[in-house]
């Protein structure tokens, strides 16, 4: 349990990074489109594009990536299952969700209600991503 196995850092990391984009376009696409189109009036901001769009999505696989590559690094720790996923899920759901949407949401005037859909639906969609991309990490 000493090596890490950056292959299956990167196929795992994949199918994670795939969660999280099913998950975020779920959120923006279907749940939010009407307040995101609503904000961006508001803030006479263009509505994100096509560039952002493929921005987004390689970032997230890159952040899918980044999970189960935590998720690699504590597991000798705490050992290889589903409670070391969820863990690296907290870790990366509390500097992406609750860090930046609080913060997002004083800036951006975002109401209390829509933030905490956005953090609660964010713990779901982490935690399914590391659960996923440490399934398929193997060490050797």
């Amino acid at each position: 349990m000493n090596k890490i196995n950056f292959g299956r850092v990167i196929l795992g990391g994949l199918l994670a990074g795939l969660v999280l984009n099913i998950g975020e376009f779920v959120l923006n696409e279907v749940l939010f489109k009407k307040q995101i189109e609503e904000m961006t009036r508001r803030l006479n901001v263009p509505v994100p594009g096509g560039s952002f769009i493929a921005t987004a999505v390689l970032i997230t696989f890159l952040l899918g990536i980044v999970i189960v590559l935590t998720y690699a690094m504590i597991r000798s720790r705490f050992g290889p299952g589903p409670k070391t996923a969820i863990l690296a899920a907290l870790v990366a759901w509390f500097c992406i969700y609750v860090y930046s949407g609080i913060l997002n949401s004083a800036i951006f005037g975002l109401t209390p209600s829509l933030v905490a859909i956005g953090i609660l639906w964010g713990l779901g969609e982490y935690i399914l991503a590391a659960l996923a991309g440490a399934w398929l990490y193997k060490e050797s």
